[in-house]
């Protein structure tokens, strides 16, 4: 099966990346077995050093093969890696770790060892998770991924930015460089955080490559149960975002409802319908989180926010395409009142990084400069924190 249009990742229910409440094991595993309007299920191996894998593994348990589609992804080395802090472990292409000659070897062996935590023989779809400068440019790595494909250890093959926003020109020269390999890529990308993802969206589309997007649900907010004065706890990945995000987003919400109800639909599923209606964007994962008890507001169950997000697929069943749902003027007002360019410093290629790359930032060169030209980015105008929405 390939990803269909909602999916659930690992990332939700708080037991491998920090939002919100983290579920006992029978809620983790009844959150993230597939069915009942859900089909497509991501995995990182990273996420808890494998445990995510684990605990995914055990919901696919007794679910038959062919009727899910199963995305995993492979990067980050914490097999002879070292964690570092709140950088994590590092990408396997660090050259303290290995040479250019045993990347290929490394994929392979992350990608059975990831299969044997899921219980499943192959991916559906095989990411390359969070890569360096490395990672996006270096032929030996897609030879590598190129190799698993092969081998039968996954159909087909794609690409994930991140965790953190950017990476902009990085993924266009990568989808460029790669087209004949890639078929996915995962980006974040949401009607609250339309920049700068939907820079590659035209690129996307030209490569024939369809976009997972990733933070549809903005922290939380599009879920409806966070308000301005919400307790976040200490550990919770949330805590990284300016203050004040939360009353902002909200009063942005609010001028987003009146375009839900008039479709019957939740903030959530507006959000994934936006989405889904733009250039090569074929699935949503947004982060289904428990949230905690809170004085603000009543906290939603986990399960009714899957079961929101799986309505979708029902509607698609009763005739309406969630890619259709709204009108022309309806998307470019959300569009607008989404509006966030230059709101953050941007991970990746960037024309202000001087001195040596680092594993999430480095300098422009000559081939992003002109991958910039060919796109219609300008890295001045269009990349830098502050930088102002053109006409």
């Amino acid at each position: 099966m390939d990803p269909t249009g909602t999916a659930i990742g690992t990332w939700s229910g708080g037991r491998f990346m920090h939002f919100g409440e983290p579920l006992d094991d029978a809620r983790m595993t009844a959150l993230l077995r597939p069915g009942g309007g859900i089909d497509t299920v991501i995995t990182a191996d990273v996420y808890g050093a494998g445990e995510a894998d684990a605990m995914l593994g055990r919901a696919l348990a007794g679910v038959e093969r062919e009727s899910y589609c199963l995305i995993g992804a492979i990067g980050h080395d914490f097999y002879a890696g070292e964690r570092d802090g709140a950088k994590g472990f590092p990408r396997f292409t660090d050259p303290r770790l290995r040479a250019p000659g045993e990347h290929a070897r490394y994929i392979r062996t992350a990608t059975e060892r990831s299969l044997e935590r899921c219980g499943v023989e192959r991916f559906d779809v095989l990411l390359l998770h969070n890569p360096d400068r490395v990672g996006y440019s270096s032929p030996a790595v897609w030879e590598g991924m190129q190799a698993v494909r092969e081998a039968g250890l996954t159909r087909l093959l794609g690409v994930a930015p991140g965790p953190a926003n950017g990476f902009t020109l990085d993924l266009l020269d990568c989808l460029e460089r790669n087209a004949a390999l890639i078929d996915w890529a995962m980006i974040i990308f949401g009607p609250l955080e339309p920049w700068p993802g939907e820079l590659v969206l035209a690129a996307a589309a030209a490569h024939g490559v369809s976009l997972i997007t990733r933070v549809v649900d903005y922290g939380g907010l599009f879920h409806d149960d966070v308000l301005p004065g919400h307790a976040f706890a200490p550990y919770d990945h949330r805590g990284f975002r300016p203050g004040g995000w939360v009353a902002e987003g909200r009063e942005k919400l609010e001028r987003m409802r009146p375009i839900a109800e008039r479709h019957g639909l939740t903030l959530l599923q507006l959000a994934c319908a936006w989405n889904l209606a733009q250039p090569a964007v074929r699935c949503v994962a947004p982060t289904l989180i428990q949230e905690s008890d809170d004085a603000h507001a009543p906290a939603r169950a986990i399960e009714d926010k899957r079961a929101e997000l799986a309505a979708l697929a029902a509607l698609e069943r009763g005739g309406r395409p969630i890619a259709q749902l709204l009108s022309e003027e309806e998307l470019r007002t959300i569009r607008a009142i989404g509006e966030n360019t230059g709101c953050m410093t941007l991970k990746g290629a960037s024309a202000e990084h001087e001195g040596p790359p680092r594993a999430d930032r480095w300098a422009l060169d000559e081939q992003l400069v002109a991958v910039a030209a060919r796109w219609g980015v300008d890295p001045e105008r269009d990349l830098l924190a502050g930088a102002v929405a053109s006409a």
